[in-house]
């Protein structure tokens, strides 16, 4: 991306090939397509899944123009029972759009801090209304979209600020970006698919090297190894033990193990105390 986004045109590619394929899994759409903003209230469609043609392929999409035009405008989901007779759109894509035989469309725009990011389409080559489950998986696979950006943007602007740091500003950036790297490793367990949470628990390593000796220490100087914080931060959350178990992959004594060894790390004498005293060490948000 350029002005809308910081990221490479390989990672956004490989965003947007794994949701278009989920999309398509889940639903059982004929073909899933989408892309990133370049620029402005302007995207082009980069990636595409299921395609029968090459029609769509590099398409430019402007704000308020087609199906996807109009997502973008509204940073809301729009879809049509049959494309080429809907009357609430714009036309200027027919002939891509016919070429590849699609009537019933979705499209679903990936909103970051509300701010448009990109689009992700289904569609049939039927004119069938698209179901609330379509439209549900569609938003979700939009979501995971949006989380990863979340993440990757708050990183790497926290990299590069590391990188130029203000002549007084050192310190406060480095409790910034342990901050960021706590709260990061705390949404960790919530995300249920695995590549994206050990790809998430990758970035707060990258936090912990960028912030630099003592960051994965908090206030007090007092440390827990990754997993131990995973399992605190699904306590802090209310969790149980055999709920913390299932979020993470674990079985529920390897679990109580990590436990016990924050508890003894953290001077704590229970749960409740660890998640205290965690907290208080800056190791948790």
């Amino acid at each position: 991306m350029t002005s809308a986004g910081s990221a490479t045109p390989g990672a956004d590619a490989v965003e947007m090939r794994a949701a278009l394929l989920r999309l398509r899994r889940s639903t059982g759409l004929q073909i899933a397509f989408g892309g990133l903003l370049q620029e402005p209230l302007r995207m082009r469609i980069a990636e595409l899944n299921g395609a029968a043609t090459g029609a769509l392929r590099g398409l430019a999409i402007r704000s308020g123009s087609g199906l996807g035009g109009k997502a973008v405008a509204l940073a809301r989901p729009c879809a049509v029972t049959d494309y080429r007779e809907a009357r609430h759109i714009s036309h200027e894509y027919d002939v891509p759009v016919a070429a590849e035989g699609l009537r019933a469309v979705l499209a679903v725009p990936v909103v970051v801090r509300r701010r448009v990011r990109g689009v992700l389409y289904g569609a049939l080559r039927q004119p069938v209304a698209l179901g609330d489950r379509t439209l549900d998986a569609a938003v979700a696979a939009a979501r995971e979209v949006e989380q990863n950006l979340v993440v990757r943007d708050e990183v790497e602007r926290l990299v590069a600020a590391e990188c130029a740091p203000e002549p007084d500003g050192r310190a406060r950036l480095r409790e910034e970006v342990r901050e960021v790297r706590t709260e990061l490793r705390a949404l960790a367990p919530s995300i249920a698919d695995s590549g994206l949470r050990e790809r998430l628990l990758s970035l707060c390593d990258r936090l912990t090297d960028a912030a630099g000796p003592g960051a994965a220490a908090g206030d007090t100087g007092r440390t827990l190894a990754p997993r131990e914080l995973d399992v605190l931060a699904c306590v802090a959350t209310g969790s149980t033990n055999a709920a913390v178990a299932e979020r993470l992959g674990l079985r529920p004594e390897t679990v109580k193990a990590y436990l016990r060894s924050a508890m003894r790390r953290l001077g704590a004498h229970n749960r409740l105390e660890a998640v205290v005293a965690a907290r208080r060490a800056g190791l948790l948000p």
